[in-house]
């Protein structure tokens, strides 16, 4: 921890006390992990990975740098999968930052740039196919009555579910077309993002606060404010809103950077990506 930074006096003291614990929270805290001050299992895993790799894993993180558009700057949004974090930029500032759940390793998130230019209140989900076949099929096969129990409906040859409180939307959908088929937008499972790895989605992304996003994408519009989202989203109808300007969303993959305090911070990979670009560094070596 002395060597990281985390603890400022090095000491051979076989006492845990205060200026111990807060060094391994500053740890924890860097490396994605809750700050229990917990010398945990986890924990001692990431002391201990070689530095070798961690030098490793800083080089395939400045490549991927080289990577994000020469005119990323202004206000725009920002999602880091490995952080499970979706960024809000203004005038190149971080202004407020939450809480994202991201796609689980079979339904990886797609890393990409798009642009987000509606707002959807009280969306319906249009069930994908393969959720279908795989997941709500066998549930029909056991209870006859399972579309209805859980609010869905067949629009021509879509199956969708109505708006409501147990929608897999929640209440505010975010836009950006995309080949990927993915968006932002709420949930009804509020729990997930207390989680410490929370990659739990089919590829889409499930934001903590989408109300205050909502509120943030539709300030320049003087006939919208909070009243009258919180009107619209009571009513339970769907609706879609254009935004009068759309905002550019990046979707990135960072396992290590530098935060705006400079410390230096590492997440897992969790769909093991560094290994295959490591490998393409060295081979050019």
């Amino acid at each position: 921890l002395y060597l990281t930074g985390d603890l400022s006096n090095d000491t051979d003291s076989p006492v845990f006390d205060e200026g111990l614990e807060s060094a391994v929270k500053k740890f924890q805290l860097r490396h994605g992990r809750y700050p229990d001050g917990v010398a945990g299992s986890n924990t001692l895993y990431e002391m201990n990975v070689p530095i070798q790799e961690r030098i490793l894993q800083i080089l395939v993180n400045m490549e991927r740098c080289r990577w994000i558009p020469l005119d990323m700057k202004g206000d725009y949004l920002f999602v880091n999968i490995p952080a499970f974090s979706l960024s809000v930029f203004a005038n190149d500032s971080v202004i407020k930052s939450m809480r994202v759940v991201v796609g689980k390793k079979m339904n990886k998130t797609a890393i990409f740039t798009g642009k987000v230019n509606a707002v959807v209140f009280n969306p319906y989900w249009n069930v994908p196919p393969g959720i279908y076949r795989k997941e709500i099929l066998p549930e029909i096969a056991k209870d006859s009555a399972y579309l209805k129990k859980n609010h869905m409906e067949w629009s021509g040859a879509t199956l969708r579910q109505k708006p409501g409180p147990d929608n897999p939307l929640g209440r505010i959908k975010f836009v950006f077309p995309n080949s990927f088929n993915i968006y932002l937008h709420d949930t009804p499972g509020k729990q997930l993002f207390e989680k410490e790895q929370r990659d739990f989605s089919h590829g889409c992304i499930r934001i903590e606060d989408p109300q205050w996003l909502c509120e943030y994408l539709l300030k320049t519009d003087s006939s919208w404010n909070k009243g009258k989202i919180e009107k619209i989203i009571a009513k339970g109808k769907e609706q879609s809103v254009p935004l009068k300007k759309s905002l550019p969303v990046y979707i990135s993959y960072f396992t290590a950077w530098v935060d705006r305090t400079g410390k230096l911070q590492f997440r897992k990979d969790i769909y093991k990506k560094d290994p295959v670009l490591a490998a393409m560094l060295i081979g050019e070596k």
